[in-house]
């Protein structure tokens, strides 16, 4: 008591004197209590408070353990704090942990739980470094990782828990495990541990075992653990192995999750080794024999095959003619006749159907199929059934801008370029003289059978007028004509044979005018004479002038060029 005065007068002193603010003498008390002393009786050692001190049971009760460690009264410790209850015995020695030299209740406050893991510390202080192995129990989640109890608490970050997606972290709690020191921070007195090191290195472990036992060519089993579009791989008991989706299956698949899922095992066969790399290709077609041995023995061009349509593709069909063995027919090889964009217009998956093998690319694992093989083909000996200068008469299927398509015979059309539809007029459209669905007459003018290309004329139909326009119109003879179009060069004349002539302006009239439409109009019957011929590119010119000027004794020149309704002078 005479120190516990001495204490409250000093303290009493130091606040009358300093002035201390309340939480300054809170913090001096706990200072002053910490740092409190007590004298064993009959000995000179000091006892602190964190100090570890050897105690002795001395009661146990349902729900405290009763240890005296030799000062002025024996401390109570929650029966929890103890591993093994049923272990505990009277009179045994056991190491507690001074928290306080007197509590609430006037009694020292002790701890077995505290004791101990100081004990864990200075051992890992002693004899762990970082690297150190050391096992635990997860104690509980918190933000960023797990607390784990190694003898003291230490932390587990999330990154570190598993060398694989975790998906709750949740079942991590209340299990143990082994891990890897990674920090001891001695001033803070806290530990960061690693599991997913320890898998590593395992993992390590078992892949370099693995690869100095396997050999190529042996089977091994596997566990699927990632899928991709490239392929499967495959987990073979610590390693990694790629099995490679053109090794899956000698048939075609788009994707590996057609074979495969997540969790599925696998016996596969073990492809390559790559010891420097650590890689493993795995196979699983190879465990089966390979159809496409002896391929071109069992299908030579030309052999007619029965298979499935499995696949649809921008530019064909793949069909499968046995287990394994797809051949691809192109879009140019399904109709003789029809001009295929699109395969579903001819063929959908599912259909079974007869082919004609074409060709084998074995090395490639490619058969090129056609179906138009299985039918006659219309365009074979063509020439004979349409023999350059058959007349026929055909139905005008469609119209383009150069010219119009003729059905000829079913899946055969044959083209009137627009150039071959008369030799006189100039055409700049063929809808000038044909429609759709109209009954024309033509002349075969051409067969390419490579080219699939059959051309016709209609011009053709009638001699051409170009070709004798040296004797029905030489140059000097009189011609008569209708005016069809006026220029600002001169008027256009439609002669009788259908070809039209120029009579230039100055070749309008031999007496001075004013505008063309003032001596001449669109529809009158005109005379004139030719004065020049151009056959090679068809022009022929025109002249009144020349005319009148051999008539110039006669009265009335107007009746005879312009013989039209036009009036005549009074």
């Amino acid at each position: 008591m005479s120190n516990q005065s001495n204490y409250n007068w000093n303290e009493s002193k130091v606040i009358d004197d300093i002035e201390f603010d309340p939480a300054d003498y809170q913090e001096f008390q706990s200072l002053l209590h910490k740092q409190e002393a007590v004298k064993d009786q009959g000995s000179t050692t000091l006892m602190e408070v964190g100090q570890i001190l050897a105690g002795k049971i001395v009661e146990i009760t349902h729900d405290f353990v009763v240890v005296d460690v030799g000062l002025k009264s024996e401390g109570l410790i929650a029966i929890s704090e103890f591993d093994d209850v049923d272990q505990l015995v009277l009179d045994n020695a056991t190491e507690v942990y001074l928290e306080k030299t007197e509590g609430d209740d006037g009694q020292i406050v002790l701890s077995r739980e505290r004791a101990r893991r100081q004990r864990q510390w200075e051992y890992i202080v002693d004899h762990c470094d970082e690297g150190s192995v050391v096992s635990g129990k997860v104690l509980r989640k918190v933000k960023g990782g797990l607390m784990v109890d190694i003898g003291m608490e230490a932390f587990l970050p999330g990154s570190q828990i598993d060398n694989k997606r975790i998906k709750n972290i949740d079942d991590f709690v209340g299990n143990k495990y082994d891990f890897k020191i990674l920090k001891i921070n001695k001033e803070r007195k806290n530990i960061v541990i690693s599991r997913r090191e320890l898998l590593e290195e395992e993992r390590s472990h078992k892949k370099a075992e693995l690869l100095e036992r396997i050999k190529e060519g042996e089977l091994i089993k596997g566990t699927v653990k990632n899928i991709t579009d490239f392929g499967v791989f495959l987990d073979l008991d610590g390693i990694d192995g790629l099995l490679h989706i053109t090794d899956m299956t000698w048939k075609r698949i788009k994707h590996p999750s057609e074979m495969v899922q997540l969790g599925d095992e696998l016996e596969v066969m073990i492809l390559h080794i790559d010891q420097e790399k650590g890689r493993i290709a795995l196979g699983l077609k190879q465990k089966e024999p390979n159809p496409w041995e002896e391929i071109e023995k069992r299908y030579p061009n030309g052999t007619k095959v029965k298979g499935k349509i499995v696949n649809l593709v921008p530019y064909g069909a793949f069909i499968e003619i046995e287990p394994g063995i797809e051949g691809l027919i192109h879009v140019s090889e399904m109709s003789w006749v029809a001009n295929i964009s699109d395969p579903s217009e001819v063929v959908k998956k599912g259909d079974e159907l007869e082919a004609v093998v074409l060709s084998i690319q074995k090395e490639e694992g490619k058969i090129s199929l056609g179906i138009k093989q299985t039918e006659h083909n219309p365009w074979e000996n063509i020439e004979e059934h349409y023999p350059i200068g058959t007349r026929v008469k055909t139905r005008v299927r469609r119209l383009t801008n150069f010219g119009a398509f003729v059905a000829l015979k079913p899946g055969i059309d044959g083209l009137i370029h627009i150039s071959d539809m008369s030799w006189t007029k100039k055409i700049s459209h063929p809808s000038e003289i044909l429609s759709t669905d109209d009954t024309v007459e033509a002349e075969i003018l051409s067969i390419d059978q490579a080219s699939k290309k059959i051309t016709l004329g209609i011009k053709q139909l009638t001699p051409n007028p170009w070709k004798s326009i040296s004797q029905t119109m030489p140059e000097g003879s009189i011609v008569k004509g209708t005016v069809t179009q006026i220029t600002a060069f001169g008027a256009f004349v439609k002669l009788g044979n259908g070809i039209d002539g120029l009579i230039h302006v100055n070749d309008l009239s031999d007496q001075p005018f004013g505008k063309i439409e003032d001596i001449i109009s669109v529809g009158q019957s005109v005379t004139a004479k030719v004065s020049g011929l151009d056959p090679e590119n068809k022009k022929i010119s025109l002249s009144i002038k020349d005319y009148l000027m051999e008539h110039n004794d006669v009265a009335d020149r107007d009746d005879i060029v312009l013989e039209t309704n036009k009036p005549k002078k009074p």
